[in-house]
């Protein structure tokens, strides 16, 4: 009987999870690894940390579950900083490891890290997809033939295809080594990383880790109800339950995309099916098109001309434009809200998200790569593959043939009518009434009175009409 190393990735859950599944049917040891590989926390192309605070102690957390739920089955979980090829090199001629199983990942950094375990001489990797909804083998097409439009993806494989069953979770571990060898999991200091507290005001403050996601599930679904609401919900800007927030758990695989589709799928049949059990099911199809666009794609997600090769129109190189923009100070209520929100949370609303990115590229003219880099380094739930999908969308060089322009004041008015997210975020605009908390400027003897907040960086003529 084989000897397998689990390489744990963005899979740190024991629900389906098919890698562990297959280990403990095939071996008579499993011994379940993380590398924290040093690759993640260099800094990116245009300078920011590739994994700020926010994200690197949620995965810490998550780290911490898994090791915990680990343990309940016999197991351990080794846990490793530096160059992963150079780390499972060791573990492999130290413990005479027969194989290696893991989740295969799709994009640059990653396949680079693979392509040096895949170097070690003596050791046998097998790979599994588990990343997404639809397995990647029942796709109703190669996957290079994605088709280029969302719409037509998603038909094709709600037709076609079905999520497979789950794998069920161990009783028990095969574990051959004792706890002796287990390590330390790394503090945030370890890693050259400042411990920040989540604001108070955060839509949701959350830990890491299965245990907790799964919680969240069950609340989200059944203690709260919400799923009921949630299509009429999602484009909400305060408060934990106006959508899922399982974006935070689902970027390191504490819970599988088809948990969450079954667990809807039980709502249906117990309780309720409407549009909104529908639309949470739809927004991890669009997640699967994002993954499968990247396989198919590879880097060309990261150009500037996108998956069309077509450059961005009138890019402006403005530092002082961008660093308004990140640091909430463009002066334009709604951006600087989200932006502070994210800059003391590490979270954003998907509302948030598309007029962020529509400003930078559309009003401020800048390299949306930047912002798709600066979402990297902030976000809790940075997924490369949902990130720059809509990042390429907003810049119309993604998928989407159609103009993706969001006005500001337009979209602030209608998701925000009353002012409150702003004022929740922008404190020194709470005195101005809501028909002037979007465009301040406006509100000539109240604005002129108050400089603390500025003025707009800048004020297209297509905004005056929602003054």
């Amino acid at each position: 009987m084989a000897r397998v190393l689990v390489w744990f990735r963005k899979d740190l859950r024991i629900h389906d999870n098919e890698c562990l599944h297959r280990a403990i049917e095939f071996a008579k040891d499993v011994i379940p690894f993380y590398c924290i590989d040093e690759s993640d926390f260099q800094t990116s192309t245009f300078g920011f940390p590739k994994t700020n605070s926010y994200r690197a102690q949620f995965l810490l957390e998550s780290l911490s579950d898994l090791r915990q739920s680990l343990k309940e089955r016999g197991a351990d979980l080794i846990v490793r900083q530096g160059k992963t090829a150079a780390i499972i090199k060791e573990l492999v001629e130290d413990f005479k490891i027969d194989w290696i199983y893991t989740t295969k990942e799709i994009h640059e950094e990653e396949i680079q890290v693979q392509k040096g375990v895949e170097a070690i001489e003596g050791v046998n990797l097998k790979y599994f997809h588990q990343s997404t909804l639809f397995h990647l083998n029942d796709l109703p097409f190669h996957y290079k033939e994605l088709p280029k439009v969302f719409t037509d993806f998603r038909k094709l494989v709600e037709k076609k295809s079905k999520p497979r069953e789950e794998f069920p979770e161990p009783d028990q571990i095969p574990y051959l080594l004792d706890s002796g060898y287990s390590s330390q999991i790394p503090s945030l200091s370890d890693l050259n990383l400042e411990n920040k507290e989540i604001d108070e005001r955060a839509a949701i403050k959350a830990k890491g880790g299965e245990s907790v996601a799964l919680k969240r599930l069950e609340d989200y679904i059944y203690s709260s109800n919400s799923l009921i609401h949630y299509k009429e919900s999602r484009n909400g800007l305060i408060g934990t339950n106006y959508s899922s927030k399982l974006s935070l758990w689902l970027w390191n695989g504490c819970i599988s995309p088809r948990r969450i589709y079954w667990e809807v799928k039980r709502f249906e049949k117990k309780v309720k099916k409407n549009q909104s059990t529908y639309w949470l099911v739809f927004e991890l199809i669009w997640r699967d098109f994002f993954k499968f666009t990247s396989l198919k794609h590879g880097n060309k997600i990261f150009f500037l001309g996108g998956i069309k090769g077509e450059k961005q129109v009138s890019i402006e190189d403005n530092d002082e434009s961008f660093l308004n923009w990140a640091n909430g100070t463009t002066g334009v209520p709604f951006i600087d809200a989200n932006m502070r929100e994210l800059n003391s949370t590490g979270f954003m609303s998907n509302r948030g998200r598309q007029n962020v990115a529509s400003f930078l590229v559309n009003d401020l003219k800048l390299d949306w790569r930047r912002g798709a880099e600066y979402f990297e380094s902030m976000l809790i739930d940075y997924d490369v593959a949902s990130n720059y999908g809509n990042w390429m969308y907003v810049a119309g060089v993604g998928n989407d043939p159609r103009d993706r322009y969001f006005n500001v004041i337009s979209q602030a008015k209608r998701y925000d009518p009353k002012g409150e997210y702003v004022k929740l975020w922008i404190p020194e605009l709470r005195e101005f009434e809501s028909n002037f908390v979007h465009h301040p400027w406006t509100a000539n003897d109240l604005f002129n009175t108050d400089s603390s907040y500025p003025k707009p960086v800048v004020e297209p003529e297509y905004w005056k009409k929602y003054y």
